[in-house]
């Protein structure tokens, strides 16, 4: 969707400069938020659900909050529309804790459970899937041009590629196509190429230096040149 979490090309926003020694969680809730993860796609999300919760942030939030306070926010808003927990509920296990800001958070006691978990993070879980199309739309060499599309939904077409001419690099095998995935309408998997691009044709002649750019774009976002 055309929302602020949609950075490319965006300027005004300060250097990138993380910390040399950036630790991989500042705090024991981020590691918590981290876990959940697993939990959440089993209770029947899945990871575009996952995206599409935090691109719903007000820009304010998102551009202001902590990167796994993204993470918890769609937690929250997904598990809250998917019946699994309630509005009410959250609101008092929050008052609770606002009260009682020193107690123990609970552990969740199944060891078997938490080392099934581990397995999955460790192992990853792909979205490759068998498609009944055998015949790639594109091949390698082929110029293609990224369709000029504006969905109010999830999409992984970022705005500073539509519209753009390129030329496939590479062509993939399916995978799960976000846009219907996100709205519960099916897997419907698509081939992905990878597609190069002149810095140019992205952002105009005025480049002080000239490059390439690398962008993976599923098959439905394409048209040939």
């Amino acid at each position: 969707m055309n929302g602020v979490h949609d950075l490319g090309g965006m300027e005004g926003l300060g250097a990138v400069d993380p910390p040399a020694q950036e630790p991989v969680f500042y705090n024991d809730w981020e590691r918590r938020t981290f876990a959940m993860f697993i939990p959440f796609v089993l209770s029947g999300a899945n990871l575009d659900m996952f995206r599409h919760g935090i691109e719903r942030l007000h820009p304010v939030q998102y551009l202001t909050g902590r990167y796994y306070e993204h993470w918890l926010h769609t937690f929250e808003s997904n598990l809250v529309a998917k019946g699994v927990i309630s509005e009410e509920e959250l609101e008092q296990r929050t008052q609770h804790y606002l009260e009682h800001p020193d107690e123990a958070m609970p552990d969740g006691g199944d060891a078997d459970q938490a080392e099934h978990y581990l397995k999955i993070y460790e192992a990853g879980a792909s979205t490759r899937r068998e498609t009944s199309n055998e015949t790639p739309a594109f091949g390698v060499g082929d110029r293609v041009r990224v369709k000029n599309i504006h969905p109010s939904g999830h999409t992984r077409c970022a705005r500073y590629v539509r519209g753009k001419e390129g030329v496939v690099t590479e062509v993939y095998d399916a995978f799960v196509f976000p846009d219907t995935n996100s709205k519960e309408q099916g897997e419907d998997p698509a081939r992905v190429y990878n597609v190069e691009f002149d810095s140019t044709e992205l952002w105009g002649s005025g480049n002080a230096e000239r490059h390439k750019v690398l962008f993976d774009l599923w098959e439905p976002y394409l048209e040939a040149a």
